[in-house]
């Protein structure tokens, strides 16, 4: 698979954007019809907690818990889509479940909301996915995703900040590292435009090349051409000498 394989479509910017608005839509109609929509969320080791596996990504306690998971969900989801385009909903749709049963089984009692396990799964996804593709489009984008997101790291361990569900976070890390290894792509390579940047490129029957004589002067070769009796011969007339002299200036 080479370079032609990443093309950009208007799903790449209207999927993340009808995702996240379907987030913000929800968390208007809780606020404006009170159906507080939490307690939808994961409540470990329940079960009825276990809807929260599902629905726990799309609820969010208050505006700003929203609007903070917002932009990095919009521009990782537009990473997956433009680079992982044909493995997008699998990791989209099992990122979800598998984080949450993680979640659901180590969390602590109490309820855990929000889309930060799913932007966990993503971050992680690719940035370990690109590592070990070794291709230099997706390794470029792995290391692009640990300068801006790297400091996510630190909220996997507990007692880092008061109210955030490091459970979620490091439920997210795991799967998405497990999806980088089971997941497949195609063998990314270099598009070649040129012949030299094939393997079995040989100068010696390069035209360009053979007018470089064995010091790298460049020079005309003769031509060889073939008389009305078929014998070849050298016309000397298509050679070209080039003598440089020194100009005294009078």
């Amino acid at each position: 698979m080479n370079d032609n394989h990443f093309k950009f479509s208007p799903s790449v910017i209207l999927i993340p954007f009808l995702l996240v608005l379907v987030l913000w839509i929800l968390f208007w109609v809780d606020i404006r019809f009170h159906f507080n929509f939490d307690q939808f969320g994961i409540y470990p080791r329940t079960f009825s907690g276990l809807i929260g596996i599902i629905c726990a990504p799309f609820l969010h306690g208050n505006l700003e818990h929203l609007y903070n998971n917002s932009i990095p969900l919009l521009i990782l989801l537009a990473a997956l889509r433009y680079f992982y385009r044909d493995i997008f909903f699998k990791i989209l749709i099992n990122g979800i479940f598998l984080s949450g049963l993680i979640t659901w089984i180590i969390g602590r009692d109490s309820i855990h909301i929000g889309a930060s396990s799913l932007i966990y799964v993503l971050a992680s996804f690719i940035f370990f996915k690109g590592i070990r593709s070794k291709y230099y489009r997706l390794v470029a984008l792995s290391l692009l995703v640990v300068l801006v997101y790297g400091s996510m790291v630190w909220y996997i361990f507990p007692n880092i900040k008061e109210g955030i569900s490091w459970e979620g976070h490091l439920a997210g890390l795991i799967t998405g590292f497990i999806f980088a290894l089971f997941y497949k792509t195609p063998k990314y390579k270099k598009l070649l435009k040129y012949d030299w940047e094939h393997p079995d490129y040989n100068s010696s029957e390069d035209k360009f090349m053979q007018r470089f004589d064995e010091n790298g002067n460049f020079f005309n070769p003769p031509i060889i051409e073939e008389d009305s009796q078929n014998q070849s011969y050298f016309n000397s007339s298509h050679s070209v000498n080039y003598e440089f002299k020194e100009k005294k200036m009078d």
